[in-house]
């Protein structure tokens, strides 16, 4: 969620929101902790279940600050299933002005989270035209509170949450509210609260939320601001669902204790206006979260499984796509920018082989677009395998030609690796060189 610059505030307004390229770069380094593993074995890992509360909305004043989740980049979904058919939504505050929420709904998105309120001063002034106008386009809503652990208590934002807008009710289109808790630029690391005193202050707000509404709320956050301010604190994986942050084409890592997650955030651009979520379950199971305030989030993907690119994107998986994309007939500049010409060509793919398509590469579609390459092979996948062999140490023309250079890059990988060391890069190989 981010910083809402253009809008006015009030005397005592929320400090900015981490920016795009702030949370970017941090996620960025949570690549490395991606192992590459074997094709999409779902691990038998144990789900996290909470439950959600009442109330009224209202709303008041202007907005600065907005993403629930930062926290991340790169993108519910069963395990195997990452982003293919995935049930999309996202999050918006007072930084985006208008939403037409009709072309939203059109769009594909099922679900939205607006900001509703920060700390105990500050009311999004476009929380309710926001709120209300989602569910009058037939989504699905719930609202979110930007955490100040420096300004007040726990409690007490937990209850200025609830009375202006963040509590749910079960009328199966309300879902659960969501605390966001994240770096704010301009403001010391952690807001010069240390670990122990933030696991309290989330303790106190969490009490607070079930004692009024008898649920818990979602907690939005990522890996990186988790560990660093709550010390990794597993406290609360019992009983509040997780909203991850991640931009980097996985969920993983996940902050400790929890297993899997509700909701991804997977970009803070695409499609849709604000961040990109995917919500972790089938369509059936976002309805019944609004309808019962409860369910439980499938495993997520594992840490080694086929990355999720989409519009907003940029870098060498979304350059790894422009070649293949180009294999299947697309004349994309391939520059790493994953813009509206390379969604409109995902989505004629996605379309030509028979797969949902809404514009994301998940594991069906990059399983559909990799093509086993070999020694004497010309051509744009040619020109995928040696861009990405450079990014992992090779120093290839990327000339699209599959010489003895290429191939000798090719076994060397393979053999780090620990993958077959025959110098042909099919879907294992593929999948060990896009994480």
């Amino acid at each position: 969620m981010a910083h809402d610059p253009g809008n006015p505030r009030p005397a005592q307004g929320p400090s900015p929101r981490a920016g795009r390229g702030l949370r970017t770069a941090a996620l960025g380094a949570l690549t490395a902790l991606a192992a590459t593993a074997a094709l999409l074995a779902t691990p038998a890992s144990a789900s996290a279940t909470a439950t959600f509360g009442t109330g009224r909305a209202q709303t008041g004043v202007e907005d600065p600050a907005h993403r629930a989740g930062s926290t991340g980049r790169g993108h519910g979904t069963q395990p195997g299933q990452a982003a293919d058919a995935a049930v999309r939504g996202l999050d918006v505050s007072a930084y985006q002005e208008s939403v037409d929420w009709s072309a939203v709904a059109a769009g594909g998105a099922s679900f939205a989270y607006i900001k509703a309120t920060e700390g105990t001063s500050y009311i999004s002034s476009r929380f309710l035209g926001q709120y209300d106008g989602a569910a009058q386009a037939g989504l699905i809503r719930g609202a979110y509170h930007f955490a100040r652990p420096d300004k007040s208590s726990g409690s007490a934002q937990a209850d200025y949450f609830i009375d202006h807008g963040g509590a749910w009710r079960p009328d199966g289109r309300t879902l659960p509210g969501v605390l966001d808790v994240e770096p704010t630029p301009g403001v010391p690391a952690c807001y010069g609260v240390g670990p122990g005193a933030t696991v309290r202050w989330i303790a106190s707000f969490d009490g607070e939320y079930l004692r009024r509404t008898g649920r818990h709320p979602l907690i939005n956050t990522n890996a990186s601001w988790w560990s660093q301010c709550t010390g990794n604190s597993s406290a609360f994986a019992a009983g509040n669902l997780l909203w991850i942050g991640n931009y980097t084409g996985t969920p993983h890592p996940l902050p400790d204790g929890w297993s899997s997650y509700a909701v991804w955030q997977t970009s803070d651009s695409g499609p849709f206006p604000g961040d990109q979520d995917l919500f972790n379950g089938t369509e059936r199971d976002l309805r019944t979260f609004a309808a019962k305030g409860i369910y439980t989030p499938p495993p997520p993907p594992p840490a080694g499984a086929w990355p999720v690119v989409q519009q907003g994107y940029s870098g060498r998986q979304v350059t790894t796509l422009q070649y293949l994309l180009n294999a299947h007939g697309a004349a994309l500049s391939a520059d790493g920018s994953f813009g509206t010409g390379t969604r409109d060509a995902v989505i004629a793919f996605q379309t030509r082989n028979q797969l949902t398509p809404d514009g994301i590469v998940g594991p069906k579609t990059w399983q559909a677009l990799i093509t086993t390459v070999k020694e004497s092979d010309r051509g744009a996948a040619v020109n995928a395998v040696q861009a990405e062999l450079n990014a992992h140490g090779a120093a290839l023309p990327v000339d699209g030609s599959f010489g003895a250079g290429t191939r000798d890059a090719v076994i060397a990988f393979q053999t780090r690796n620990q993958l077959t060391p025959d110098g042909i890069v099919g879907p294992n190989t593929w999948l060990a060189l896009v994480n």
